[in-house]
């Protein structure tokens, strides 16, 4: 095991950090003193771990790009509805 950069050492844990904790107690200390393990085997994991939440984060960004596409067209809707019923009244 290397030295590595120390976790986030607040006092809250996450959901994954507790059953870490239960699976393995000594191993969630020596994680949360910064020390982790090293593996070739855990590369191609940690590689789709980061593929995965660049797709995530993609798809984010297109979830709130496409809300404003819909306040955008509610809002034209509203604008012609408004020009048709001055029209009328007219």
């Amino acid at each position: 095991m290397g030295r590595r950069s120390p976790s986030n050492r607040s006092d809250v844990l996450s959901a994954s950090e507790i059953g870490q904790y239960i699976y393995c107690s000594y191993a969630w200390m020596l994680r949360r003193m910064g020390y982790g393990p090293e593996s070739p085997s855990l590369e191609p994991g940690t590689k789709a771990h980061a593929a995965l939440g660049d797709k995530l984060d993609a798809l984010e960004s297109r979830a709130r790009i496409s809300r404003w596409y819909a306040i955008v067209g509610l809002v034209l809707l509203a604008v012609s509805l408004v020009l048709v019923f001055l029209e009328v009244i007219l």
